[in-house]
């Protein structure tokens, strides 16, 4: 089922004259406008990535990534009940996690013809009691019965391996490991990890040899990079 952050985003991007669910051969897309086919993937994007590699053969694609900043949780006695609760969640989102997605979707980006727009939001999560299809049940499991936006923070256009660079927004070393990386950037290394390799994968850094078992990389030239 469509959710409200969805429909609103959608309604954002594509705007009221877009055509929305749109079918182009056995796909069908969120809207359509300006001959650009727009797809919203609050999901991972690795789900969609042969869907999107085969829409770029023939069209010009935006993905609109939403990354949820701070979300704020309304639980309710029952699906459409009385609201019980209001908090807000402690776990806060920042523009690097795409890069959570963007490491599943290295085959696909980056492409002369797509643009993924990584979407900084705060919603509203409406949730009630229930596990789903879950056969075991715990008190705390919980359904989400909706999303609404509350509002866009911020958004960054990636199209070329060269955003990428600029999305980490840090001094880095002319040659630099994965450690040095997470230290410039504040976070855990797996992450940064995940960073290089995406980073790799789109060409916007080069590996220039070892120091000890980790791999030392340089940014790419403009163009290498481009």
């Amino acid at each position: 089922m469509e959710t409200s952050l969805h429909r609103e985003l959608k309604l954002l991007y594509a705007g009221t004259e877009a055509q929305t669910e749109v079918r182009y051969g056995r796909y069908r897309v969120d809207a359509v406008k300006d001959d650009e086919l727009i797809e919203i993937q609050h999901g991972r994007l690795g789900a969609i990535s042969f869907k999107i590699a085969d829409l770029l053969a023939e069209h010009t694609v935006r993905v609109v990534k939403p990354i949820v900043r701070e979300k704020t949780l309304v639980k309710r006695r029952r699906k459409r009940g009385k609201i019980v609760e209001r908090r807000r969640s402690p776990k806060r989102g920042k523009m690097l996690d795409v890069f959570h997605d963007l490491v599943y979707f290295t085959k696909v980006f980056p492409h002369p013809r797509l643009t993924v727009e990584a979407v900084l939001v705060d919603v509203e999560e409406y949730r009630y009691p229930g596990h789903g299809r879950r056969r075991r049940y715990r008190r705390s499991d919980f359904q989400v019965e909706d999303q609404l936006l509350l509002d866009v923070a911020e958004s960054r256009v990636l199209r070329t391996a060269a955003d990428l660079i600029a999305l980490l927004d840090c001094d880095l070393p002319e040659r630099f490991h994965t450690g040095s990386l997470a230290a410039a950037l504040d976070i855990d290394r797996w992450i940064a990890q995940r960073i290089a390799y995406c980073l790799r994968a789109a060409g916007a850094v080069r590996t220039v040899g070892k120091l000890r078992n980790a791999h030392l990389y340089e940014i790419a030239g403009d163009k290498d990079a481009a």
